[in-house]
């Protein structure tokens, strides 16, 4: 992808709310500092190996642990 953005064709385009424009900006910062997260790890990994297996959390623990975030997340349903 292109760090550009689009070229502005105004008269095709739908312009958003000054509101949901600071939403899309914001979404894509988070989404620009996982993914340069995500790189770092791969780095990491590439120039110094893998990890230790003892110093590594077991895939199951991980993912209860995302499951619990991810209902604390969406509201209780009656």
């Amino acid at each position: 992808m292109s760090e550009q953005p689009a070229p502005a064709d105004t008269a095709a385009r739908q312009l958003l709310e000054p509101a949901a424009a600071d939403a899309v900006r914001a979404y894509a910062a988070r989404t620009r500092a996982n993914a340069d997260r995500f790189a770092t790890v791969l780095e990491d990994i590439a120039s110094n190996g893998l990890p230790a297996v003892e110093a590594c959390a077991p895939w199951e623990e991980l993912r209860e642990a995302h499951l619990t975030r991810l209902a604390a997340q969406r509201p209780a349903v009656a």
